[in-house]
C-alpha cells in the first residue's frame, strides 16, 4: 500500500505543476495579446493621422490645381489678343528659375480662384518671360516677377502686396468699387469670413465731404479692404467696440491688438497716415512677400528680433507687451534667423552673420544708424532698450574685430574699437589704408603701403596703419570707395587729407612729406 501512496502523491504533484504551467502560459499569452492590441491601436491611430494629412494635402493640391487652371498661360500670339479682348487683365511675368516667381505663383493662383468666386471681371494671366522674350519685351516686363494690370489695353504697375489676399484686394479696388457696402448682419458675417484686416466706416448717409474723403482714401490705399455701413447694429458686428452711432472709422486686424479707432479729421491724407502707422501687427514676421511694405513703413525706428522657431514662441508675448507701449513709434519685426536670404544681410551689418541664438537689434532708418541689445532679451531689457532708442540715449552700434597685437608691426592694424586711440587721439600723423577683402584694387595699394611703412620706418612723426572696413566701423570714418588712403595730420584730425591710390610710391612719399611737419623724412623710396 505504501508504494501506491507514493505514486498517488507524485501524480498529484505532477498534475498541480501542469495546471500552473498552463495558467501561466495563458496569462503570458493574454498579456502579449493586450500589448499587441495596444501597439496595433497606436499604429492604426498613426495611420489615421497620416491618412488625414494626406487627404488634407490632396485637397490643397486640388484647390491649387483648380486655381492654376483659371490662370491663362500666355505666349507671343495670345498675350496681345488677351489684352485687346478684355477690359481688365492682370499679367504675371515670371521666369521658371526665379525663386520669388515660384513663391508668388501659388499666391497668384489663389487670388485668381477667389476673384472668380467673387464674380470679378478681371482676367488673370501669366507669361513665361524667358520662353517668350518678345512678348515680355512688348509688355515691358524686365524683372521677375512683374505684375501689370491692363485696363482697356493700357498698362499700370502693380502697387499692392504679394499674398493672395493682397492681390484680391488690389485687383477689386482697381477694377470695381473701392468700398464694399455692407447692408445686413448676414452680409457683415460673410465680410468677416473673407477679410482678416479691414477698415470700416459708419455714415448716416453715404454722401458729404467726410464720406467723400473716406472713399478717396479707399481708392488711394492699395492693401486694405474698406467697408461702409449705415446701420449701427451692422457696424457693431464688424467693430464690436464701436461707441459712435453716427460717424466713425476704425481699423480691424486679426491679432491681439484687434481694434484701432481713427480719431483725427476726416481727410484722405490723415486716414492714409493713420493706416500706414497702424496696419501692421504688434510684431510683424518678415517674409519675402511682405518685405517691401515693411521696409517702406513710415515708422523708421524699427526693432528687429532674430531667432529660431523656439525663440519666437518664447519671445512673442513679451514682444507684444512691449510693442503695445510703443505703438506707432517703434515697429517690431521678427526675422527667422535660419532664413539666410532675410536674416543674413542684416546680421552681416553687425558682424554677427554666424550667430545662432536670439538677437535684438534696431535700425533708425532716418539717420541710417543701427543698435544692438547685448543684454538678455527679457521684456524689461527690451523695454529699456526701446526707451533708450526714443530718447536717443542708447549708443549706436559699430562693429569691430577683436583688438589685435600690434607688437613689432610695421603697419598697425586698426579696428573699430581702437580707431579713437590709434588715429583720432594719437599725437602723431597717421597714414591709414582703408580696404576690404573683396576689393579688386586693394592688393596693389596694400603693397604700396608696405613700402611706405619701410620708407618712413624710424620716423617720430608718422605712423602707417590699415583698417578692414568690411569688419570695422567708426562714426567718423565714412568712406564709400575702396581702397582709400587718408593722412590724418597731427594738428587737424578732423580734416584728413585724401591721397591718390593711383599715384606711384615716389609720388605718395612726396605728398606725405609735404604735409609732415618734420623734415627728417626721406624724399625718395
Amino acid at each position: 500500500m505504501i508504494p501506491r501512496r507514493k505514486t498517488s502523491s507524485r501524480f498529484l504533484l505532477f498534475t498541480l505543476t501542469l495546471l500552473l504551467l498552463i495558467n501561466l502560459s495563458a496569462f503570458v499569452a493574454s498579456t502579449e495579446l493586450e500589448d499587441d492590441d495596444g501597439e496595433i491601436d497606436e499604429l492604426l491611430a498613426i495611420d489615421e493621422e497620416e491618412e488625414e494629412d494626406h487627404v488634407e494635402q490632396q485637397k490643397e493640391a486640388e484647390v491649387l490645381t483648380k486655381a492654376q487652371r483659371i490662370v491663362l498661360e500666355l505666349n507671343t500670339d495670345s498675350s496681345s489678343r488677351a489684352i485687346s479682348e478684355n477690359e481688365f487683365v492682370l499679367i504675371l511675368g515670371y521666369a521658371p528659375w526665379d525663386t520669388r516667381s515660384a513663391e508668388l505663383m501659388p499666391q497668384f493662383a489663389e487670388a485668381a480662384n477667389k476673384l472668380k468666386e467673387l464674380g470679378s471681371p478681371i482676367v488673370m494671366a501669366k507669361l513665361d518671360a524667358e520662353r517668350y522674350p518678345k512678348a515680355a519685351s512688348a509688355l515691358q516686363i524686365r524683372g521677375f516677377p512683374t505684375l501689370l494690370l491692363f485696363v482697356n489695353g493700357t498698362s499700370q504697375p502693380y502697387t499692392g502686396g504679394f499674398t493672395g489676399e493682397d492681390i484680391v484686394i488690389w485687383a477689386r479696388k482697381k477694377t470695381g468699387d473701392p468700398v464694399i457696402r455692407v447692408n445686413s448682419v448676414a452680409e457683415a458675417e460673410k465680410f468677416l469670413e473673407t477679410h482678416h484686416i479691414y477698415v470700416i466706416g459708419l455714415f448716416d448717409k453715404f454722401e458729404g465731404s467726410d464720406y467723400e474723403e473716406f472713399v478717396k482714401a479707399a481708392i488711394s490705399d492699395n492693401g486694405i479692404q474698406f467697408g461702409e455701413v449705415g446701420d449701427h447694429g451692422v457696424a457693431k458686428v464688424l467693430y464690436p467696440d464701436i461707441k459712435s452711432t453716427s460717424k466713425f472709422v476704425g481699423l480691424v486686424k486679426s491679432e491681439p491688438e484687434r481694434y484701432t479707432i481713427f480719431e483725427d479729421a476726416f481727410e484722405m491724407d490723415k486716414i492714409l497716415e493713420f493706416l500706414a502707422y497702424n496696419k501692421f501687427p504688434l510684431v510683424t514676421r518678415l517674409t519675402d512677400l511682405n518685405s517691401v511694405s515693411v521696409y517702406s513703413s513710415p515708422i523708421k525706428l524699427q526693432v528687429m528680433v532674430f531667432g529660431g522657431a523656439d525663440d519666437f514662441k518664447r519671445l512673442i508675448e513679451p514682444l507684444q507687451q512691449v510693442a503695445r507701449k510703443f505703438k506707432s513709434k517703434i515697429m517690431f519685426i521678427y526675422v527667422d534667423i535660419e532664413d539666410e536670404n532675410l536674416a543674413k544681410p542684416f546680421l552681416t551689418l553687425f558682424g554677427l552673420e554666424d550667430s545662432d541664438h536670439a538677437l535684438v537689434t534696431a535700425f533708425d532708418n532716418k539717420i541710417s544708424t543701427k543698435f544692438l541689445l547685448e543684454a538678455e532679451p527679457t521684456s524689461g531689457n527690451i523695454e529699456d532698450f526701446c526707451l533708450g532708442l526714443l530718447s536717443a540715449s542708447f549708443p549706436a552700434y559699430y562693429k569691430s574685430q577683436p583688438v589685435p597685437d600690434n607688437k613689432n608691426a610695421s603697419v598697425l592694424v586698426v579696428v573699430g574699437k581702437t580707431f579713437d586711440e590709434l588715429v583720432l587721439n594719437s599725437p602723431k600723423n597717421i597714414l591709414i589704408e582703408i580696404y576690404t577683402p573683396w576689393c579688386i584694387n586693394c592688393e596693389t595699394t596694400s603693397k604700396q603701403v608696405e613700402k611706405l611703412a619701410k620708407h618712413f620706418k624710424g620716423s617720430d612723426s608718422l605712423v602707417v596703419a590699415r583698417i578692414d572696413a568690411s569688419a570695422n566701423e567708426h562714426p567718423k570714418l565714412q568712406v564709400a570707395d575702396y581702397p582709400t588712403l587718408l593722412l590724418y595730420p597731427e594738428d587737424n584730425k578732423a580734416n584728413p587729407i585724401k591721397l591718390s591710390t593711383k599715384s606711384s610710391g615716389k609720388d605718395l612719399a612726396a605728398a606725405i612729406n609735404k604735409h609732415l611737419k618734420s623734415n627728417s623724412s626721406k624724399d625718395e623710396l
